[in-house]
């Protein structure tokens, strides 16, 4: 590869991995081609990027990055899967893709600007998707109102009863 080329790959990569809200590196070796293009295929569904990258041409971009803490654990073959929209999806496949691959080792990861270790990408793919988490969210804030319009009325039809009972017991 040409130093020209190899500058066009960083300065691509650079911009990548600076809109990525997560980043996670992975040992690919021993993996044929057919499982890293189905395990990319799988990524490339849900938004996300797997990418192969030589590792002196990953630290040089992944200097003004989030990427540069985990610059020590770019050592033998290295592949990083790195998405902007969301958080999960990503380690979901990943972690799904490792359990069917024993090859495929899931190292490391920086997520909005903090290490993640193997065991917090695996709690983060056990959380259920946004859409799911979203729908959660707005059933308990459906729930609040729905509640107190049931106390409410309650309250009243009480009222109501104590105010009957009252009028049975003068006349």
């Amino acid at each position: 590869m040409y130093l020209s080329e190899k500058k066009t790959v960083v300065r691509g990569l650079k911009d990548s991995l600076k809109e990525a809200k997560i980043i996670i590196l992975t040992d690919y070796k021993g993996l044929n081609v057919e499982a890293l293009n189905s395990l990319r295929s799988q990524l490339r569904q849900a938004n996300a990027r797997y990418l192969v990258v030589k590792n002196t041409l990953l630290k040089r971009a992944s200097e003004d990055s989030d990427l540069a803490i985990i610059s020590e654990h770019f050592k033998g073959a290295t592949g990083i899967a790195f998405c902007s929209e969301d958080l999960v999806t990503p380690a979901k496949i990943l972690c799904e893709f490792a359990k069917e691959n024993s090859k495929l080792e899931i190292k490391i990861g920086v997520m909005e600007g903090g290490i993640i270790d193997f065991a917090s990408i695996k709690a983060l793919s056990n959380l259920p998707s946004k859409e799911v988490l979203l729908a959660q969210v707005l059933s308990a804030m459906n729930a609040v109102p729905t509640s107190f319009v049931r106390v409410m009325s309650g309250l009243v039809s009480s009222f109501v009863n104590v105010l009957n009972a009252i009028k049975k017991e003068k006349d």
